[in-house]
Parts: structure tokens; sequence; C-alpha cells
């Protein structure tokens, strides 16, 4: 176990490169067991998620190879069509790799998938998706055994409410089936569309991704391409963060502006001054920040679930009150507990959490829950006054590279203990 000593108070200035999309690579990973030859993934994060990714992709026969933040993919000697118990326990997102193994092999045998419990989280939309695609799929203790009739049968499928991992699920099923899919009201997140691009220039035909209807025809067979992962936009978020909270000055150099389109209004909210220019973003914070009025989060392009953590951090030191309505995830508040400790004011209601301004946060000793509450942790231990220990690494270092590199690298001053 490892836990992160922070010595908080200290202003945050200077620049980050911003690390490549969890939420991008993991679909990525498991699109390239569809190509008949070897794809090579740039700016692939280095995280516990992506290892687990690369673990099932080594335990179905796939050909690894990885240097610093490259991942070369090859394939043609996968030979399973099955991940067992163990491998799908260390990642929710474990389940994007249904759709590629059956449409790949024609069978899949998979159980259902672990990661941050966040609440419910169920995947029928996965497998009503792919059952209109043609997709057999049976539940034996635990398990999915999926199969199908030859070529899966292009469908048009709606979605009763835009899933990530749904949509992702029915793109790399469809990417080889016989006939035109088309999805309505699929998700439209930047990682959506990263994706598409992936599987476009590996030969598939999909149009309209990031919009409301998406057309996937399919095509007889993919190959292997390289491709590049577009910047984590919850990252530079977090970083965006602690910047802000500690009244410092940061520059993010390698982003996409519009990708962080949500979250620049709340961070102007609050006082900060935000400079964009081509593909750098400044933000310079004010010696104490605003209250927010209200955040709701919402499917993209409304504001992330996954940033609710972090900006709360913000709002616990702002001056004024702020509002919280979390209408993803029903136990997105766990970080809420844990910065009580640091002498945050937050009331919960359900879905709502009210949070009142104090003038400072004080040191304390705290535990991550899940990934982003985690972040928001680390968060508040840099401003708080004296010495925070946040316990549960593993659940940041799912979606952080090394968090304490790079915020030592702007003026933190945080130690990596392993225990």
């Amino acid at each position: 176990m490892s836990k992160l000593i922070l010595q908080g108070g200290r202003r945050l200035s200077g620049e980050i490169f911003v690390q490549g999309a969890k939420n991008s690579a993991l679909p990525l990973l498991a699109a390239t067991i569809l190509g008949d030859s070897v794809s090579e993934i740039h700016n692939c994060p280095d995280l516990s998620d992506v290892d687990a990714s690369i673990n099932i992709l080594q335990y179905l026969g796939c050909g690894i190879s990885r240097s610093n933040n490259t991942v070369v993919v090859d394939p043609r000697g996968m030979f399973r069509y099955d991940i067992p118990d163990n491998l799908m326990r260390e990642m929710r997102s474990s389940i994007v790799f249904l759709g590629a193994i059956v449409a790949k092999t024609g069978r899949a045998r998979i159980s259902f998938p672990g990661g941050c419990e966040l609440g419910p989280r169920p995947i029928d939309l996965h497998l009503s998706s792919l059952r209109q695609l043609g997709v057999i799929i049976e539940e034996d203790h635990g398990y999915l055994d999926c199969r199908c009739e030859g070529r899966l049968k292009g469908a048009h499928i709606t979605l009763s409410f835009p899933s990530v991992g749904a949509t992702e699920n029915i793109m790399l099923a469809a990417a080889t089936a016989e006939g035109t899919t088309i999805i309505s009201n699929p998700a439209r997140e930047p990682e959506i569309s990263d994706l598409a691009d992936y599987l476009n220039s590996c030969g598939a035909r999909i149009h309209g991704a990031g919009e409301s209807t998406m057309y996937i025809e399919g095509v007889e067979k993919l190959s292997g391409t390289a491709h590049q992962v577009i910047p984590d936009r919850i990252a530079a978020t977090t970083f965006m963060s602690a910047a802000a909270i500690t009244g410092g000055s940061l520059v993010l150099r390698e982003i996409v502006p519009s990708h962080l389109g949500p979250v620049i209004p709340v961070m102007e909210e609050m006082g900060c001054d935000i400079k964009v220019q081509g593909h750098e973003l400044k933000i310079t914070a004010p010696p104490r920040l605003k209250r927010v009025k209200i955040i709701r989060t919402l499917p993209y392009p409304g504001f992330p679930t996954d940033a609710q953590a972090p900006i709360m951090s913000l709002a616990s030191v702002a001056d004024g009150t702020s509002v919280f309505v979390e209408n993803i995830f029903e136990n997105r508040y766990k970080h809420v507990g844990e910065l009580l400790r640091l002498g945050a004011k937050i009331k919960v209601e359900g879905r709502v959490a009210v949070v009142e301004g104090v003038p400072r946060l004080s040191g304390a000793t705290v535990c991550a829950m899940d990934l982003r509450g985690g972040a928001a942790l680390v968060i508040a231990g840099i401003a708080a006054e004296g010495i925070t220990e946040v316990d549960g690494l593993h659940h940041i270092d799912r979606g952080y590279e090394r968090i304490e590199e790079t915020l030592n690298s702007i003026g933190a001053k945080i130690t990596r203990v392993n225990e």
C-alpha cells in the first residue's frame, strides 16, 4: 500500500504537459484486437488501468511491447475469447472488450466488471445493444456467455441514456458488422470521437461521432494503424484546480481547449483568469476564489461528473456557498466525508451537496475512496495548513501518471511513501 504525504500552503506555478486521456486509451486498446495487423498507440498514459488493459490483451494472446508512452499491439496471435474474473475485476472499463472480442471471434465469455464503486452502473444498455446486433447472450453465475451466428448485423439502436461505454461497445461490434448501424442518442464525449478517428484510420466507416446520431457502415475487415491518444481533459481540470486553490498560475500545454469548454466558465465564475491560445491554456487564480452558484453534472457537452469532486475542493475554500447536483452517479460524494476531516463545511442530501466555503483547511489523514475523489483530496491537501496524508493511492494511480511528480514540478511538496 502507498500513501501521499503533502505539505500544504504552497502556491503552485509553472507549466505542465497534460497526459493522454485514460478514458480514451482504454477503448483504443480494446479496439486494437479488431485489426489484422499491428497498431501503435502513442501518448498512452502510464496508469494502472492501462496496465490492466494490457494484461487482458496479453491473456487473449496479443503481442505487446511498450516504450515510454507508446504501446504496440499485435493481435495476430490472439487465440482466446474469454477474460478471467481476476482481470475483469481490475477496472470497470474492461466491459468495453466485450464488443471487440465477439466481433473478432464470434464468441466471448467474461465476468461482470469491477472498478470504482460509484453506485449502480448497469451494463444492460451494453447487452441490449449487442443483442440488437445479433449477439446471443446468456448469464451464467456471474459470467456472460456470448456468441453470434456468422457476422453481426447492423441495426438501428436508440440509447435511453447516452452511455459512453455502451456507445463504445456498439462502435467496436458494428465496425465489421454486415450492413449499417445507426446509433440514436450516442455519447458525444471527445473520447468517442477519438475512438472513431482510430477505427476510421483502420478502415472503418463511422460518421457523426460527437453528434446526436452516429452512422457505422460495416466493413469486412480492419487493419492496424498508428494513433495518438487525445489529452486528458479531466487531468487538465485537476491540475487547473490545484493551481486555483493555491492562488497560483499554471500553463497547460498540448491540450484541446474545446474539450474543457464545460469547465472553463466555472473556473472563471470562481474568479480565475483563463487565456487560451492554440493548444495552450493559462490559468491565473485570485488570492481567494469566489463561490460557484450551481453545478449540475450532465453528459457531454455538460459539466463532467469526473470534474465534480476536484471543483468541490475549490468550493470548500471559496468565498460563499456553492451548490452541486450530481445527475450521473448516485454514490459520487464519497469524498465529502474526507473533506470534512480537513475542515470543509458540506451538507449532502441525496444528489445535492451544499458547500459553505471556509477561510482555510487543516491537514489531516484522509483516504481516497475512488479515483476522482482521491484527486480532490490531493487538491485540498495542497491548500490545507500543515501535513495531509492521503491513503488509498491505488485509486488515484488508476487515472493519474505519478501525480506527485507532476504537482511537485510546479511547486507542491508531496512525498510518496510505500508501506
